[in-house]
């Protein structure tokens, strides 16, 4: 595991110490991981076992193990054990310092984690770095206008995960994928 030397500030992080409480929701609600494996399914290729994947945000690798993503990266010693028990090909760092080469994937997907980033803009630029030049992209946000947005914002500050959320409106992320 590389380390991208800009991990530190996540050691207290309810991410780093909650590990087993995040990983068990997914156990509790095994129809809405279905429901967001189902949403993301249908937006990759073919041929994901034949092309270099990574998935930015990998957290304990439930999404990446399901949809046989072969590298992860995030900044949750914890949450990387548990992914790479899972069987993936994880790196702790952060997706505004992606520890990669230029080009170097062919699909990057980042599921619920663009609201988690204190610098969104640089996120999409590293991930525009490590694409390839015919590579895709596929991100996954609660979008803060939805009505499961709008409960998530309303019970946000009661939340030990989503406090921590900038949630987006789809509008928002298009103007940030304009700029970047």
């Amino acid at each position: 595991m590389k380390n991208s030397g800009k991990t530190e500030q996540y050691f207290n992080s309810p991410f780093e110490k909650l590990v087993e409480e995040y990983d068990s929701w997914y156990e509790e609600y095994p129809a809405i991981l279905e429901s967001e494996i189902n949403a993301i399914k249908p937006h990759l290729p073919l041929e994901i076992l034949s092309i270099k994947t990574l998935e930015i945000g990998v957290g304990t690798g439930r999404f990446a193990e399901r949809l046989k993503v072969e590298y992860g990266v995030d900044p949750s010693l914890n949450m990387i054990k548990i992914a790479k028990k899972r069987g993936i090909k994880v790196v702790l760092g952060v997706a505004e310092s992606l520890p990669f080469l230029e080009k170097s994937f062919d699909l990057v997907l980042m599921i619920t984690t663009l609201c988690f980033l204190k610098k969104p803009e640089e996120a999409l630029r590293e991930v525009k770095r490590i694409l390839k030049s015919k590579g895709r992209f596929v991100i996954g946000i609660i979008d803060r206008e939805s009505p499961l947005g709008k409960i998530y914002e309303a019970k946000k500050e009661k939340s030990k995960f989503y406090k921590y959320a900038n949630f987006f409106s789809v509008e928002e992320v298009l103007i940030l994928f304009e700029k970047t």
